[in-house]
């Protein structure tokens, strides 16, 4: 008779795509020394990105380990994630969104590009509280370069790098400040920091909402393509999980 045996739990290298699962290919490879763990689950500091990476496939060991590492009520942030969480999990938020590679972008340098770092977080995230273009916390200048233009001596445009799976890395916090819209700022901080990429052998690639249409028109037009439509998720933990014996138990840290 055979056998029905459990899956291995495994923390083997994916056969996917370094693409297909990116906050863990990035806590796995370069960004490593940012990965807090408990079992396979992997996550960046709560102050540098909210991201939170599972195996390709999690189990229910695995979701176990998340309400574990987060704590009960707290809030899980998924990008481009395929599976669901269990159904006793609230979705707060769910979006469709895009994930677009570098087909034939046109990178160079910018010479009103300065360079941004802590001590210019401040500034960082003033602009981001303006414009809204995604997660960026005080530490997330830590994941890779970040650009800015200023003008007279304000912060008025930046971008940078977040992800880093081996071989890639994505661009992101693109934002503009409303008083300088419709200068191309965002294109040639882009175009910049792809730039940075590439010198180091590297690919761009980015992330963006589908519904963000705009945006998505403008990668485009420099040379990014779509590689696969994903989803941003973020789930809140019970404050209570179901035990062995199909008992409720309160999620522990």
């Amino acid at each position: 008779m055979t056998q029905n045996h459990p899956r291995p739990r495994t923390d083997a290298p994916s056969p996917l795509h370094p693409l297909d699962n990116p906050a863990r290919s990035s806590l796995t490879g370069p960004h490593a020394h940012f990965a807090e763990r408990r079992g396979r689950i992997l996550r960046y500091p709560a102050d540098v990105t909210p991201w939170l990476a599972l195996p390709d496939v999690p189990d229910a060991q695995d979701w176990a380990d998340v309400a574990a590492l987060v704590g009960p009520g707290g809030s899980v942030a998924l990008a481009a994630f395929q599976e669901s969480p269990p159904q006793d999990w609230e979705i707060a938020f769910r979006a469709e969104g895009v994930q677009l590679v570098d087909a034939s972008v046109d990178a160079a340098p910018d010479p009103e590009a300065v360079p941004l770092g802590p001590r210019d977080v401040p500034e960082m995230l003033d602009l981001v509280a303006r414009t809204r273009p995604g997660p960026f916390l005080p530490r997330t200048v830590e994941l890779g370069t970040y650009l800015g233009i200023r003008r007279g001596g304000a912060l008025v445009a930046m971008a940078g790098e977040r992800l880093h799976p081996p071989g890639w890395t994505e661009i992101s916090g693109v934002c503009t400040d409303e008083s300088v819209r419709g200068q191309g700022l965002a294109s040639r901080l882009v175009l910049a920091v792809a730039h940075g990429i590439r010198e180091r052998g590297e690919t761009p690639f980015l992330h963006a909402s589908a519904s963000n249409t705009g945006a998505v028109r403008l990668y485009e037009s420099l040379g990014f393509r779509l590689r696969r439509r994903t989803e941003f998720l973020s789930a809140i933990v019970p404050a209570t999980l179901p035990s062995a014996d199909g008992t409720r138990r309160p999620s522990l840290r």
